[in-house]
């Protein structure tokens, strides 16, 4: 398991390369660079720079998660095209530096949510992102934008860009009347175009699941749940089109089960990445994220990293969202320490296994 940590840069994240740097078993970054607007070419430079000062401070940078799909593609507009063009020369410029893994979500719109960004969790006092679906049925999506920015510590809060934010209402409605079917068939030909690229290039594409694992305000999404994956693997087959098994997510809907999820997709080689959290149900499609211990959530890690352990052992990981404590403030979820404790759970948890796999031998 190759031990990554999200990193947004020096000049939009709280946490410097050097602390990440002192995190045992950490030995790289799932980098993100959320200056870019979906469907831009980043400039060579620019990922040169990045690049560069993540590997001055002893870390690798395999894996990116920020190259965004542009609303075109997943519309199938005519400009898609266009977009995707661009997003291949992006894919060429990364691969140049290093680059073997892109983390990328093909959900309309909106990505990932929350109602609350710091709840404060009464049984100690530590603060974490919460989720309420009643909230949600409760209001309109253009208060949404307000919602989220308005707790985010002064940080740019990914999926949510101030561009992306002002063309909210008038992109929900070019998806009136999609079928999840319709959105399927335009990641179906986003593939045709750019998987034949990635195999030249030695990347793999890893997509993120939808967060939370259901669908929102009415627009179609597809990718929660072990049928929409398969259906996701069969549009290519080929291992650079992959999944990015975020235990989260998937874990937000009680009847998915994420251990056998990963084993069916590790035995297939098409986990590309896996985000490891825990979250602890508070109702019915309400939850908060805890700490990655097992017992602070709903989530059994221990079984969830067997099986990343017996089926996909190479693949790399990052600790998600964590909690804010020990005084701790920055973008929320994204903090120092509870990623940090995360990391050394997990290392617990895999140096168990491996000995008790070794001694099985």
């Amino acid at each position: 398991m190759k031990v990554t940590f999200r990193w947004f840069g020096r000049n939009d994240d709280s946490v410097p390369l050097e602390y990440i740097r002192q995190i045992p078993g950490c030995e790289g970054l799932m980098g993100a660079m959320g200056q870019f607007v979906a469907g831009e070419v980043w400039p060579e430079e620019d990922i040169k720079a990045y690049a560069e000062e993540v590997h001055a401070a002893g870390l690798k940078l395999e894996v990116i998660e920020s190259v965004n799909v542009h609303e075109d593609i997943k519309l199938g507009l005519p400009g898609r095209d266009r977009y995707i063009d661009n997003y291949i020369v992006t894919l060429r410029r990364l691969a140049k530096y290093g680059v073997k893994l892109i983390v990328y979500n093909f959900m309309p719109v909106l990505d990932w949510l929350r109602t609350d960004l710091d709840h404060v969790n009464s049984e100690d006092g530590s603060r974490s992102m919460f989720y309420d679906d009643a909230l949600v049925r409760d209001i309109t999506p253009d208060k949404l934008p307000e919602m989220m920015l308005s707790q985010s510590n002064g940080f740019s809060l990914p999926g949510w860009e101030p561009e992306r934010v002002q063309e909210l209402g008038r992109i929900m409605d070019k998806y009136k009347g999609m079928t999840p079917d319709d959105l399927r068939q335009n990641l179906r030909y986003f593939f045709q175009k750019i998987i034949p690229v990635c195999e030249e290039l030695g990347l793999r594409m890893a997509m993120h699941p939808d967060d939370p694992a259901w669908p929102i305000f009415g627009l179609p999404r597809i990718a929660h749940s072990q049928e929409d994956f398969d259906k996701i693997v069969a549009l290519c087959d080929s291992p650079a089109n992959s999944i990015c098994l975020c235990t989260g997510s998937l874990g937000s809907v009680r009847e998915n089960d994420v251990p056998a999820m990963i084993r069916h997709f590790g035995k297939m080689n098409r986990i590309g990445c896996v985000h490891l959290r825990n979250i602890k149900f508070m109702g019915e499609r309400t939850f908060r994220e805890s700490s990655h211990l097992s017992a602070d959530g709903d989530l059994d890690m221990y079984e969830i990293v067997r099986a990343v352990y017996d089926t996909c052992p190479d693949t790399y990981m990052r600790p998600d969202h964590g909690r804010m404590i020990w005084g701790e403030t920055g973008r929320p979820g994204y903090g120092l320490y509870d990623r940090a404790l995360g990391i050394a759970y997990i290392n617990g948890l895999w140096e168990a296994i491996d000995k008790e796999r070794r001694r099985e031998r």
